[in-house]
């Protein structure tokens, strides 16, 4: 099993940075994919990132492109979105997932492929 724990949400002007976390448990998670999504009100689950294993492969949708960072420490089980340029339509509750196959360095940005989740942060963007 593992178990994932977001952290680092909160509200920031836009232009503003912010880091979220995820800390993960389960001797299987630094050998899966781990990918954040996002939902704001009224609307589905978005992906946003996601990172390999080994961390040696990112991707990310293009409206974050340029301002997201993904990564990871695996010594530590954790895996990081640094958002920079923060912009009001950024606001969401963001999830991280861990993907359900082992090993793999394909993605995928559907949620059904990931079958571990965290329970949210709140990232709000406002002045």
């Amino acid at each position: 099993q593992v178990q994932l724990v977001e952290s680092g949400g909160g509200l920031v002007q836009p232009g503003g940075s912010l880091r979220l976390s995820c800390a993960g448990s389960g001797d299987t998670f630094s050998t899966r994919a781990v990918a954040w999504f996002r939902q704001a009100p009224g609307k589905g689950r978005e992906f946003v990132s996601v990172i390999s294993w080994s961390g040696g492969r990112t991707y990310y949708i293009d409206s974050v492109k340029d301002r997201f960072a993904i990564s990871r420490d695996n010594a530590k089980y954790t895996v990081f979105l640094q958002m920079n340029s923060l912009k009001p339509e950024d606001t969401a509750i963001y999830y991280c997932a861990a993907d359900n196959r082992l090993g793999t360095q394909e993605f995928d940005v559907t949620p059904a492929s990931y079958g571990y989740w965290g329970q949210g942060t709140q990232v709000t963007v406002s002045s």
